[in-house]
């Protein structure tokens, strides 16, 4: 909400929070392992709060430029993550361990970073400082908008892989005996 206002204190107000909340993200997750104080709540938690962080942000880039940043794009991030979360709840009621892949942490890595400076290109551009002027040229080089496709290729490429490597949840199941049937 903040990042959509039209005053740029607001922009810049949203762009430190979503700063704040990535990098206390990092450290909740790098501490709870460092201390083995996972809970399997955290664990399906955790990544659900990094999927609501990365659509509030992704939500945003259309009002930056749309054609660089269009909505189908932002669909389909927002879909590859309704999905995965989708199995991990049915992975869950079955008493299937799903492990967070290695492609997902980069592909939230990557996602976070993308969007902390997209957004901050933004705030720039719509401001009169030094910076603005070469965050204008940034923008309509079109390189943040090749940045995208790069994203949303890693976030779809994750996407088939737990898909793909996760696919003994979409057997059939027995709920009264908690078993797959084959």
């Amino acid at each position: 909400m903040l990042y959509v206002q039209d005053e740029v204190v607001w922009r810049a107000l949203s762009v430190g929070i979503f700063a704040v909340a990535v990098v206390t993200d990092f450290f909740d997750g790098y501490i709870a392992r460092l201390y083995e104080a996972q809970t399997s709540y955290g664990v399906f938690l955790d990544p659900l709060a990094d999927k609501f962080l990365t659509f509030a942000g992704f939500i945003c880039l259309p009002f930056i430029d749309a054609t660089q940043f269009p909505w189908w794009a932002i669909a389909i991030i927002v879909l590859r993550d309704v999905v995965v979360t989708t199995m991990r709840i049915v992975a869950d009621w079955r008493d299937i361990k799903m492990n967070t892949r290695l492609t997902a942490k980069i592909k939230t890595m990557s996602q976070m970073i993308f969007l902390y400076l997209v957004l901050l290109v933004g705030v720039f551009v719509s401001t009169d400082v030094w910076l603005s002027s070469y965050c204008v040229q940034l923008l309509q080089s079109g390189v943040l908008g090749w940045g995208m496709m790069v994203i949303v290729v890693l976030t779809l490429y994750s996407g088939i892989e737990y898909i793909y490597v996760n696919k003994n949840i979409f057997t059939k199941y027995d709920t009264k005996n908690k078993t797959d049937i084959r």
